[in-house]
């Protein structure tokens, strides 16, 4: 049963907890989380859904495929927002052999669960996040994935914008890049506030993500482009390529998207989120051989290599500062951040090089300290190279209920379309 004064909240793919915990950040006496999913298939310790059940005791939590969980749950569940990270796959769709709903995708793309929840619970909000190379996916056939994924939310009755943000260029302290994707349901408030106005001004002013996460008024270099797409989801995945830029909305399988400059705010640099020295264990310090170790993997390199089939040729890599640069933000933390690779940060503190810790990590995306404490450490660098900057969550938290407020506006409901 819905709560009054609330806002409802499924999290799909819950990791550690990323949204939920920017969303109570933003207001935790509105946004309640009823029901979250995280399971981890590779691995037989679901130390993440540990992770997020102790920090977390409000809602019902479920540790299982979300594939296995049956149409009944969802149906039992009102939302009034879809949250989730979903890893970028491919999302290609064929005929399937008797013809039921038309398409059948590959076997374990996640995104078709997403489209599934919504199905049976018509949320009116969603927010999603994903790799930014999803606008250009695949290679072959670039942004066809994507416009899959539009095109789903075209038939599920939802307007989509989209938006990559790199946390830095608000004020964080990494630079990571992400896409972030807010649909809301056709027919409400906010939707009819929307509908009367130019598509552009959606994008530079007025929209989800212009609001929050102001950018210059006019495309950069002139970059926009607008289109319709298919309505046949295979004729999309056959034959349907487009370059979607940085910033976009799509309403009707109408799409206009251009190429947004962040109107930037100073960045936290790596050296603010760093512990005082007596507080960091001599573990996380390099040995010699260590440091030996990442000199070369950060180095330049030209190496000659053979192919299976005999041939020949050059693996080339530019180099990289040996040791991060503390008046910076920090780099985009991976999964294997903690490990010996060239793309762990290493800093330089006092003279001595180490790894960062796994609080430093948890602080690069805006986690109280010790969020994961109680995992291996491997598994804490893991978790956090998975998990996404809280406080742009908070922003955009903040933001649905800014919007959420219009529902109750006594505003008269036009139908307006936009222009492309």
């Amino acid at each position: 049963m819905k709560k009054e004064n609330t806002i409802q909240v499924i999290e799909l793919f819950a990791g550690v907890g990323g949204f939920r915990v920017g969303l109570e950040n933003a207001n935790k006496d509105l946004f309640k989380v009823t029901w979250a999913n995280q399971w981890e298939p590779s691995k037989k310790a679901q130390e993440a859904f540990e992770c997020y059940t102790r920090n977390f005791t409000e809602g019902q939590h479920v540790n299982e495929d979300i594939a296995d969980v049956p149409d009944e749950v969802f149906e039992q569940v009102e939302p009034d927002l879809i949250v989730g990270g979903f890893p970028c796959q491919d999302y290609s769709v064929a005929r399937s052999l008797n013809g039921e709903k038309g398409i059948q995708g590959k076997k374990g793309v996640l995104f078709w669960q997403i489209e599934r929840v919504i199905e049976k619970t018509h949320p009116k909000f969603v927010l999603l996040e994903n790799v930014d190379r999803l606008l250009k996916s695949p290679s072959s056939q670039r942004g066809r994935d994507f416009a899959v994924m539009l095109a789903t939310f075209r038939n599920l009755n939802y307007t989509v914008e989209w938006r990559v943000i790199n946390a830095a260029e608000y004020g964080f302290a990494q630079r990571r890049r992400r896409v972030f994707i807010f649909a809301y349901k056709n027919g409400i408030a906010f939707d009819q506030r929307q509908k009367k106005l130019d598509a552009k001004d959606i994008v530079f002013k007025e929209g989800f993500f212009a609001k929050p996460f102001p950018v210059s008024e006019e495309p950069f270099k002139n970059r926009e482009a607008s289109d319709y797409i298919p309505v046949d989801r295979v004729e999309i995945s056959d034959n349907f390529s487009f370059n979607f830029h940085n910033a976009g909305v799509m309403r009707e399988g109408k799409i206009y998207t251009a190429h947004v400059q962040p109107d930037l705010i100073d960045p936290t640099p790596l050296k603010d989120i760093l512990l005082d020295d007596e507080l960091v264990d001599d573990k996380f310090y390099l040995t010699k051989e260590a440091e030996e170790k990442f000199e070369y993997l950060r180095g330049p390199k030209k190496i000659e290599r053979t192919s299976a089939d005999g041939h020949k040729y050059f693996f080339s890599e530019g180099g990289m500062s040996p040791v991060d640069d503390l008046d910076k933000p920090g780099r985009t933390m991976l999964t294997s951040e903690g490990t010996v690779n060239r793309s762990t940060h290493i800093v330089e503190v006092n003279g001595r090089k180490r790894f960062l810790t796994p609080i430093e990590c948890e602080r690069l995306n805006g986690f109280e300290d010790d969020w994961t404490a109680g995992m291996r450490d491997r598994m804490r660098y893991f978790c956090m190279g998975n998990a996404l900057v809280v406080g742009l969550i908070e922003i955009m938290g903040k933001r649905i209920e800014e919007i959420d407020s219009v529902e109750n506006d006594s505003e008269e409901v036009v139908q307006i379309g936009f222009s492309l």
